[in-house]
């Protein structure tokens, strides 16, 4: 078949379907519709006959406010006495029944009725309309004739910039009344650029040795089996390596796991996020933070009880796995990768637990402080600030820089719990506590749910819980003696994503350390059961103008070098210069720039801005402090970028004057939004907030030295335009120059808004903030 294009004189065959079975085509024609400029084509074909099954799909949970009340007022009815019990899985066990009863009845499931819903914009006249032209269409394509063709054009170019006009005032009205509610806000937004659509669908069939899965209850159990075999397949360990945990350092403190007051599980559930997705009771954050002041009373017992005996409930060791599609050919398993869902009352008795093992981490400095991940006041920013302020110095010290960036595979999944708990021992986490992390450990399961249809249940043996709180904090707590394996080898990491470096100014005498320090680096991992993915780990040679060839080895396994690498989300590439990341970010710029301008008829300009600040700003401002100091030629692109967007959103023409539209959407260029944030940075380090690894490269000048040397920091001294350009530098100079009352701003959001106001206002008058 053929797609054809009408034209009053001429007909142009555009689509094909090709097809080798013949006998297999039940239908096949051209459709009369105008939804492009060209008729579309279709074919039907047999297909293998699948089981229809009836699926959780066909079902929704009323959640209306109605159903909520009743289910809040039966809430405030019962008696949960039966909670009340000294076994911890007997009384969670009782206070799910009771909910759950309650839930079911209240909030009950019906059948979707799968009826197709109109456009929310769309009226009885536009949908009359709509026919109208399509008759039209029609018309023409019968007689063929001018006054057919004019006819249909002229109604058909009415009805778009009637429907633009339409979609228009709708989506403005529904910003304007929900202006207040950032969450409806986002929801229109979503709505309006179709990033609310579910992921695709898992494909009617799978291939496992060369053999087709069509049931779905047959896939799920292959996914379950897949996802929870990924850590035992991949640890290959099982002789013993003689070890004392001689890197694990012996803390001689204990931790106390306080007892558990409402208030605290009222705030923690009051800062969980308003997630939609359902565990395996299908009960969704949303619906028990709606609950949480009826239950508040059993459920705090629940989780002091859990705490004093040291149990875990069982019941809350069940994970929902969803698998999602990462990439490569969509019918093979491995391309899939496991999304947990945890129940929703484990997260908080888990939020409980981790408040009181961070207190304590923190207390006694237990994470060593090259250690970025899942920390507070540590980010991926501080750790590529931490690498690069590092890199920059060696430059400016005439050094080769040779850092190791080490993968690991399904680092998360093969974690080895009885290394663990004993680490956990070493590290303070004794007695009761002990006890809690071994059940909470022991004995997990998981099911996968495909279209509503669950596999059978499998044990977790191996890894911390995907999708958990804990999990991460464990992880870091495992790997956290790798710091101690080597003294010569410096580090960065970020939970599994590691870097480890080493410099000096003779080439051969930095390769021979690195090399000789990987072999006690594998023997670690080896120990600790964790499998090095060599063919993903790479090194970079930083300050090589010389082509130098080296070669550093892993198990006789050459790794390879490399000249840029993505690490944390940041194109790092061998001269530092940020030209490779500054292109990544501008590609990401430009398509969402195309995204602003696709919808541009459809939102106003507060709509536009806002779509703005969620396309563009997060690629902007990720990193900028340290990656948007590079050379102007290479950043400059951004700003042109930035202006575009500026012009779309104010719906004016390309070469209108910007700096009106920066000073009325109260945007900040590109250049000056890199200031910005290098003087958030520059204020924590005044207060001293910063992580330790990057607070000790700020120092400040003695007050005594100067009445204009108030909270001034010293200025190191630099040779190279990299090492000037670093935050040690750059940003020492920024905050000397500024007002003394700013730098005593009382929060770092009011600086922000003062420096914010100036900026704005010396785009109207002409005065840069900054010479």
């Amino acid at each position: 078949m053929t797609g054809i294009r009408r034209k009053l004189i001429s007909a142009t065959i555009i689509d094909n379907i090709f097809t080798n079975k013949k006998d297999d085509v039940l239908r096949s024609g051209v459709l009369m519709a105008d939804i492009s400029d060209h008729l579309p084509v279709f074919a039907v074909l047999k297909n293998k006959q699948l089981i229809k099954q009836e699926t959780l799909l066909n079902y929704k949970r009323d959640r209306s406010f109605r159903a909520w009340e009743a289910l809040k007022k039966d809430l405030e009815m019962q008696n949960w006495e039966e909670v009340y019990v000294k076994d911890v899985n007997t009384a969670y066990k009782s206070f799910m029944k009771k909910l759950m009863k309650l839930y079911n009845n209240n909030c009950k499931l019906f059948k979707s009725s799968g009826k197709r819903v109109d456009q929310p914009w769309m009226t009885k006249g536009i949908r009359n309309a709509c026919a109208k032209k399509t008759q039209l269409y029609r018309n023409f394509l019968k007689s063929q004739t001018r006054v057919t063709e004019d006819r249909y054009k002229k109604y058909k170019n009415k009805l778009i910039a009637i429907i633009r006009k339409r979609k228009k005032d709708y989506y403005g009205e529904l910003l304007e009344k929900n202006k207040a509610n950032t969450k409806a806000t986002w929801g229109i937004i979503n709505s309006v650029t179709n990033r609310n659509k579910t992921r695709s669908k898992v494909p009617n069939y799978f291939v496992k040795d060369n053999v087709d899965i069509y049931d779905v209850k047959e896939i799920s159990n292959e996914f379950n089996d897949f996802f929870v075999n990924v850590g035992r397949s991949l640890m290959g360990h099982d002789t013993l390596i003689e070890d004392n945990l001689n890197t694990v350092v012996n803390n001689v403190s204990s931790i106390f796991l306080g007892k558990v007051e409402k208030e605290e599980i009222r705030e923690i559930v009051k800062n969980c996020g308003n997630k939609r997705s359902t565990d395996c009771e299908d009960l969704d954050m949303v619906t028990v933070k709606t609950i949480t002041e009826f239950v508040i009373d059993p459920f705090t017992y629940i989780c002091n009880l859990s705490l004093s005996t040291g149990v875990f409930p069982d019941a809350m060791k069940i994970a929902k796995v969803v698998p999602l599609f990462k990439n490569g050919d969509i019918h093979n398993f491995t391309n899939y990768r496991p999304v947990s869902l945890l129940p929703q009352f484990s997260k908080i008795l888990e939020k409980v637990f981790a408040s009181r093992l961070d207190k304590f981490i923190e207390k006694n400095m237990i994470l060593h402080n090259e250690q970025y991940g899942f920390r507070t006041q540590h980010s991926t920013t501080m750790a590529i600030m931490d690498l690069t302020e590092k890199i920059s110095e060696a430059i400016d010290n005439r050094e080769y820089f040779i850092s190791v960036f080490i993968d690991l595979k399904k680092a998360f999944d093969v974690i080895d719990h009885s290394r663990l708990l004993q680490k956990l021992y070493q590290y303070g986490i004794r007695g009761v506590a002990h006890q809690w992390v071994r059940s909470y450990l022991d004995n997990r399961k998981q099911y996968v749910q495909i279209n509503g249809i669950t596999s059978e249940l499998r044990n977790i043996a191996y890894g911390v819980p995907q999708g958990s709180v804990l999990g991460p904090k464990l992880f870091n707590l495992y790997i956290n003696d790798l710091v101690n394996v080597s003294d010569k080898l410096g580090s960065v990491l970020f939970a599994d994503d590691t870097t480890l470096f080493y410099s000096g100014s003779d080439i051969n005498e930095v390769t021979h350390v690195i090399n000789i320090e990987l072999i006690k680096v594998k023997n670690w991992f080896d120990i600790n059961k964790l499998t090095l993915n060599l063919k993903k780990t790479n090194f970079i040679l930083f300050n090589d103008k010389e082509n130098i060839d080296v070669i550093l080895e892993i198990d006789n396994m050459e790794i390879q070098r490399v000249k840029e690498i993505k690490f944390l989300g940041v194109m790092i590439d061998e001269a530092l210069s940020w030209k490779s990341h500054i292109g990544y970010i501008k590609g990401k710029v430009a398509k969402a720039i195309a995204v602003l301008y696709s919808v541009k008829f459809l939102l106003n300009s507060e709509g536009l801005l806002l779509l703005y600040n969620a396309l563009n700003l997060p690629y902007l401002n990720y990193c900028v402090e340290i990656w948007g100091t590079a050379y102007r030629t290479y950043t400059q692109p951004l700003f042109v970028l930035q202006k575009r967007a500026m012009r779309i959103i104010d719906n004016t023409h390309s070469t209108a004057p910007s700096n009106p539209l920066f000073i009325k959407y109260k945007v900040i260029k590109f250049h000056d939004l890199v200031i910005w944030r290098i003087l958030h940075i520059m204020y924590k380090a005044n207060k001293g907030t910063l992580p330790k690894n990057i607070q000790h490269i700020f120092e400040k000048r003695d007050s005594s030295y100067s009445l204009k040397g108030f909270e001034i920091f010293k200025k190191p001294r630099f040779r190279t335009r990299i090492k000037e350009m670093s935050i040690s530098v750059n940003g020492v100079k920024l905050w000397n120059c500024l007002d003394r009352e700013w730098k005593e701003s009382r929060t770092l959001k009011v600086l922000s808004l003062h420096i914010k106001s100036r900026v704005l206002s010396g785009y109207d008058n002409g005065q840069l903030m900054w010479t």
